[in-house]
């Protein structure tokens, strides 16, 4: 197992790991369970117990960052509608619709070795897709964490577990993969946000 992080904590990737060239990063959430009963009849037609009565579609995204933490190119988003950035070093395993089932939902693979020099950062972010539409928030999801994987061995370095309560906020800037005295690190971020999709969380990197 590898090591639990809170909020805030880092810790470094390649400096303890020679030989280290490429990451898995995999993300999972959970649906809350809806009281069976759905609020009654009335409740059941208008929606009663939250999540307009669609399934939560969490969508999980990588922005690759320069330097000045600017988002300079489109081929430097990697999601479901672009699975691989435009130099190849970080690919997307493509959309889950649902969140069902145990382990990681998406999967992030990361080449490191590959990863341009004018990279300094790689910001992994989820959001609920058509979230306004659905009146769908983070309240509405839990167990939600990170993790950062070895793909050679499977080995996993780190977990970070989302515990603290989301509700009423439509994304989240979950952690990063930052480059620091020619070494790589991962820090857990955990911030919530209110933008109301991908393209307007990722503004606050243009």
């Amino acid at each position: 197992m590898g090591i639990n992080l809170q909020k805030g904590q880092k810790i470094d990737l390649t400096k303890g790991n020679p030989g280290l060239t490429k990451i898995m990063v995999g993300l999972g959430w959970d649906e809350v369970s809806k009281p069976k009963s759905g609020g009654g009849i009335l409740g059941g037609l208008f929606g009663g117990g939250g999540g307009g009565g669609s399934a939560i579609d969490c969508d999980a995204s990588a922005i690759l960052l320069d330097g000045q933490g600017k988002l300079t190119s489109k081929d430097r988003l990697v999601y479901f509608g672009n699975l691989q950035s435009g130099d190849k070093s970080v690919k997307h395993s493509g959309d889950n619709l649902t969140g069902a089932g145990d382990g990681d939902d998406e999967q992030i693979h990361v080449e490191l070795s590959s990863v341009p020099g004018s990279v300094d950062k790689i910001v992994f972010v989820v959001n609920i897709y058509d979230s306004i539409k659905r009146k769908q928030d983070f309240g509405l999801i839990a167990n939600a964490f990170i993790r950062v994987v070895n793909p050679v061995n499977g080995q996993e370095f780190c977990r970070y577990n989302l515990t603290e309560s989301y509700a009423g906020k439509t994304s989240l800037v979950v952690a990063e993969v930052y480059r620091h005295n020619n070494e790589w690190k991962f820090a857990a971020i955990g911030e919530g946000t209110n933008d109301a999709s991908l393209s307007e969380l990722i503004r606050r990197y243009q």
